[in-house]
Parts: structure tokens; sequence; C-alpha cells
């Protein structure tokens, strides 16, 4: 994109400390189906931001070089999710690390929040090779590259082909023409639909089409509600929407380290204090650790960037 959307940044915002929120084991074991309604939406609209900003319009050297410096940090962050997972409880715990383990999990199945960080590398990708490699019209195109998907996620195992298609959604809004924020348009209407299907438990599921409806009106609704944020709220939320990929990377070591708060908050029956405080660690955590990088010029070497947190 030329220049930034601060709309998508918001978006972003939301959507990230949506995922902080439900990966506490406390929130989400308290509030199992505020939790569902969150998973059928959050991650989906990231995908579906992802397919509209994916860059493809850059030489193949620059693009492999940006791919190579998500997969980085991602593979290494992913290799640790992985090896802690054999030695402290999680819900998906590791009996044994093995190379082989490893392998799989870097380059096949992911475990934990990188998962979303494997499609993206994936999605983007087969849609560089498809839409500036295959002579077709631009409709072929996409129904090649829906085929693609499917293949990989059905043959090869690679990802999840509902995951893909919110993918492919981002991508038909972008090659449109027509910008994300005249496809989704806000609405403050679009909360009696959304709540309508957020009653029905059959349609929590991201890979419906009430999935699909309940993201686009999610998104509706949030773009209505940010016309009326002060200011200052905005600024926060760019900010935190402009760094989301350090969130994704470092947010799991904190959300278990924010499992020793909970006893301090045992007096809040409803979890509130607790989700309140456990949100801004982590995120204090994520920048922390990325300023700190940023110093020490570490982030050259993990991120491929002098600075990795992006200020403006």
């Amino acid at each position: 994109m030329a220049s930034r959307i601060k709309e998508l940044d918001y978006l972003k915002c939301i959507f990230i400390v949506l995922m902080i929120i439900f990966h506490l084991v406390y929130i989400a074991d308290k509030y199992p189906y505020a939790k569902n309604v969150v998973y059928t939406f959050h991650m989906s609209a990231f995908l579906i931001l992802s397919g509209y900003l994916a860059n493809i319009d850059k030489p193949l050297k620059s693009f492999l070089k940006g791919m190579l410096w998500i997969f980085i940090p991602y593979a290494i962050m992913e290799t640790g999710y992985t090896v802690m997972s054999a030695v402290v409880p999680t819900r998906n715990p590791i009996d044994e690390v093995t190379l082989q383990l490893l392998l799989n999990k870097a380059f096949i199945a992911p475990m934990g929040p990188y998962w979303y960080l494997h499609t993206l590398v994936v999605c983007s990708i087969v849609y560089y090779f498809v839409y500036n490699y295959i002579r077709m019209d631009s409709f072929s195109r996409f129904i090649l590259l829906s085929i693609c998907f499917y293949l990989l996620s059905s043959v090869c195992g690679l990802m999840s082909f509902s995951n893909a298609i919110y993918f492919l959604i981002g991508v038909a809004v972008s090659r449109s023409r027509q910008g994300f924020l005249t496809v989704f348009r806000s609405s403050v209407l679009a909360i009696i639909p959304l709540v309508f299907f957020c009653c029905f438990p059959e349609n929590l599921h991201r890979e419906t089409l009430a999935g699909v409806t309940i993201t686009y009106l999610v998104i509706s609704f949030l773009l209505f509600i940010y016309h009326y944020l002060p200011n200052r709220i905005k600024q926060y939320s760019y900010f935190i929407g402009r760094n989301t990929l350090v969130i994704l990377l470092f947010s799991p070591i904190f959300t278990i380290l924010s499992k020793f708060f909970v006893p301090v908050f045992a007096f809040d029956s409803s979890g509130m204090c607790f989700m309140c405080v456990a949100v801004t660690f982590v995120l204090a955590g994520c920048f922390g650790i990325t300023w700190l990088m940023d110093k020490l010029h570490f982030s050259t070497y993990f991120f491929g960037r002098k600075q990795m947190l992006v200020y403006k």
C-alpha cells in the first residue's frame, strides 16, 4: 500500500488485544462462550487484512527477503514454544523433543499462535508467484490461487483451508480496487445481525458462511465505533496496530508469566482487573523486548531491520 490506512491499524490493534485476552487461560476458561465468539472472527479478520495488504508489486529478491525476515523470527519462536511445551504444562504437551518434531512444527504444523505467521508466509508466497508469473486474466488467476491454497491444505497439510479463504477474501478486495473501507463499510446497524448470529453456538465456526458473516459484521461495527473514539485512544491503537508482528512473536512469553498474577486478583470474581493488568503487562513486555533489541542492534539479526518498533 502507498501509505498506511489508520483505520486498518486500529482494527489490527483491536484484534491483537483480543488475541492476548483469550490467550490468558484464566479469562478463556472463565468466559468460554465469549472466547468462542472472539475466535470466530479475530484471526479471520487478521487474515483478511493480511491478504488485502500483501504487497506483491515488488522485485522477487525484495519480496523473498521480506518473507525470510518473517520466517526467521517465526521459526525461532516456534522452536522455543515447542521446546517449552515439553517442559511447562500446556494444553498440547510434547512428550519428547526431536529434530524431526522441530522441523515439522516449523515447516508443516506449527504450535500455539504462530500458525498465523506460517499461514501468512505460505499464502503470500503462492499469491506472489501466481499473480506475477502466470499469464491469465485476473479472475482466472484468482481461481488458480484458490485451487493452490486448497491443494496445499488438503493434500500437503500446510495450512487450514478455512484460514486461507480469509486471506483470499483480502486478496479479492485488494484486486477489486474498491478499497477496504468501501467494501467494509462502517455501520451501527451491523450490531443487530451480529448479536443475532452470535446467540447461536452453531454459528461460531470461522469455516462456515455464518463465520464469514460474523467477521464482516464485526469489522463494520468496529469501523463505526472508530469515528467516536477520542484522538488519544486512536493514537494508542495506531501504535499497537503498527507493531502487531512483535506482539504475535513475544506475547506467549508474557501470557504464560501472567498466570502468576491470578492469586493477586482473587478479590475480583469477574477477572476484569486481572485482564486489564495482564494485557498491559503483555503489551509492555513485547514492546520492551523489541525496544531493547533495537537499542542493542540485535533487531538487525533477528528481524533484518535496524529498528523494529514502528512509531509513525
